[in-house]
């Protein structure tokens, strides 16, 4: 099968043919169809992310498809069954077998390219917002990197739990997508956050993706008793978090990590997928993609999110979406 294959740290990946095995017992392969890009793909490829597998490895985090074979001790996933994988590597290639525990059938309406966007972004959103900061409906949300790919669902799912959101993004274009999503302020990146901020009330929880000066900035402007949500570090900077202050303003910094929870936090993680999926059924949930392309062109995908050009999604097509 092609597959795009990380052979060193110090050379460029490149599509290859890498042999395919058989699924062992409690493992399933799956025909992938799409898989989405995530930021954490970007460390993959440098060896800086906590869960680099050895080399040579295919990255791809996130994945949906069609079983195609079962191994034993499988009970409840079937050949042919339409899924989503949170699989942590092996996305983006043609085939994956992958442990059954980590495989999620999804909706008949919904689309390869949309499952393929759907359980890392929103199950990172509604976990880190509902499980772990315990929003409330009417405190206010403040999203950084609105527009991005954790950010945009934060926004989504802030609105959904009741929340007033506050969007923070750079440029006219992304904070349209935001204000979409169902944002009630918004702020442009190149404005002083913290007064922006401070002006429309302060913030009750911070979901916070850039780092730095971002996460100075959110952090001055939370009120107190308020809880801050370290999502990330695009701007590539980690903040360094005055305890000080944590104790005049009775702060809470939660760290949250959605791969880390699957394995301490099964359950918790799989209450948030099936809650995620009937919003989807209902239609209150529609991943925004803003490009598909094809397995040749993952260096183009990776470039976007490392520039910071896309918004929301970016996924790989590997077959066609036939739903």
């Amino acid at each position: 099968m092609r597959a795009y294959s990380v052979s060193s740290f110090d050379i460029s990946p490149t599509i290859a043919e890498v042999d395919v095995r058989s699924p062992k017992s409690g493992e399933v392969a799956v025909a992938i169809y799409a898989c989405g890009l995530n930021f954490a793909d970007l460390l993959l490829l440098r060896g800086k992310y906590q869960d680099t597998p050895d080399l040579p490895f295919v990255p791809g985090l996130e994945l949906a498809g069609v079983i195609e074979a079962v191994g034993a001790d499988v009970d409840e996933l079937a050949v042919g069954d339409r899924v989503a994988v949170f699989s942590g590597q092996g996305g983006l290639a043609e085939v994956g077998v992958f442990p059954a525990n980590r495989v999620t059938r999804i909706p008949d309406e919904m689309s390869f390219a949309d499952a393929a966007a759907f359980q890392i972004t929103y199950g990172t959103g509604l976990v880190a917002l509902d499980h772990c900061a315990r929003l409330q409906p009417g405190e206010t949300l403040l999203v950084t990197g609105a527009a991005g790919g954790v950010g945009l669902t934060a926004v989504e799912i802030g609105k959904r739990l009741g929340a007033r959101v506050i969007a923070h993004a750079r440029g006219a274009e992304k904070l349209a997508v935001a204000k979409a999503a169902g944002a009630d302020h918004l702020i442009d990146a190149s404005d002083d956050l913290r007064q922006s901020v401070k002006d429309l009330g302060g913030a009750d929880v911070v979901y916070e993706a850039i780092g730095g000066e971002v996460w100075t900035a959110a952090f001055r402007a939370t009120n107190p008793g308020g809880r801050l949500l370290p999502i990330g570090f695009a701007g590539g900077e980690v903040p360094q978090i005055p305890a000080n202050h944590l104790l005049v303003k009775n702060l809470s910094v939660i760290g949250f990590y959605f791969g880390g929870y699957i394995k301490s936090h099964p359950a918790v993680v799989r209450g948030a997928i099936e809650r995620l999926l009937q919003w989807y059924r209902d239609g209150s949930l529609r991943p925004h993609i803003s490009h598909r392309l094809p397995l040749d062109q993952v260096a183009d995908g990776l470039e976007l999110l490392r520039s910071r050009t896309a918004t929301g999604k970016v996924v790989i097509m590997i077959r066609p979406d036939q739903q």
